[in-house]
């Protein structure tokens, strides 16, 4: 017995450690992949904390957007008088808000590098996409903090409350996420040249057009009171075009970021 016992014990401590030495390279690269994909959120965190701290103390954005916002909403709002809007009129008139607010504002985040020459620092120390997802990061947060200004302002100045508000709320996340992803990368591309403010919008709208079209079908369906189902196409569009957005951001980006 003890002999078979013996040979059946070392018959299958070979085969573990057989097993564990074909699943060591791919452990290690697993682990070398998840702290590489950490330390980059890390750094990406960094950067992000960076330009949190300078839009406070300066508020440059922040006031860009929301004076731009509020001008335009008052503006429009005694043009119209007590007329009642329909919902092919507001939803239009809502995402082209939106969109020249944020093209006011979010081009900052990288010409703002440039202007204060920190941007061959940025180079030297961080990786590139690092710096973009710091980046991003600052556009969507900077972009979702003034729209719980300019929401409730436009739906309290133009009497516009959506009859379906899941259909708007999801609409305008991922349409949101979409504008903030070609803000970001058109920044970068832009940053460099010498009339940016009137460039950037002009290089933002084509490449936001297919953004625009369906955010504006699926709110001006959230005004009308439709059903989640029925914006499924405009959900499914958003979706896709921000996750292309961010790769195609991603792969490009080094190239941008070091001329």
């Amino acid at each position: 017995m003890k002999p078979e016992n013996s040979g059946f014990t070392a018959s299958s401590k070979l085969t573990d450690s057989q097993t564990l030495s074909l699943s060591r390279p791919m452990n290690r690269r697993k682990l070398f992949l998840q702290r590489s994909v950490w330390m980059l959120l890390k750094q990406g965190g960094m950067v992000f904390e960076k330009d949190l701290r300078l839009e406070f103390r300066t508020r440059y954005a922040l006031n860009a957007i929301a004076m731009f916002a509020v001008i335009t909403l008052t503006a429009v709002s005694f043009s119209i008088g007590p007329t009642k809007l329909s919902p092919e009129v507001l939803a239009p008139l809502f995402w082209i808000i939106l969109f020249f607010a944020a093209m006011a504002g979010l081009s900052h985040v990288f010409v703002r590098e440039e202007e204060q020459q920190t941007a061959d620092t940025l180079r030297l120390v961080l990786p590139p996409n690092a710096v973009l997802i710091g980046k991003w990061l600052f556009n969507v947060v900077l972009l979702f903090g003034l729209e719980l200004i300019i929401v409730p302002l436009y739906m309290l100045m133009m009497s516009a409350v959506p009859k379906s508000g899941t259909v708007f709320f999801t609409i305008l996340i991922l349409g949101s996420l979409a504008l903030s992803s070609v803000a970001t990368i058109i920044a970068a591309i832009i940053a460099l040249a010498s009339s940016r403010g009137a460039l950037f919008a002009v290089v933002a709208f084509p490449i936001a057009l297919p953004v625009l079209i369906p955010a504006i079908n699926g709110t001006k369906l959230a005004y009308e009171g439709g059903l989640f189902a029925d914006s499924y196409s405009d959900v499914q569009v958003l979706f896709s075009f921000t996750i292309v957005i961010i790769t195609a951001s991603v792969l490009l980006f080094e190239f941008i970021w070091n001329k």
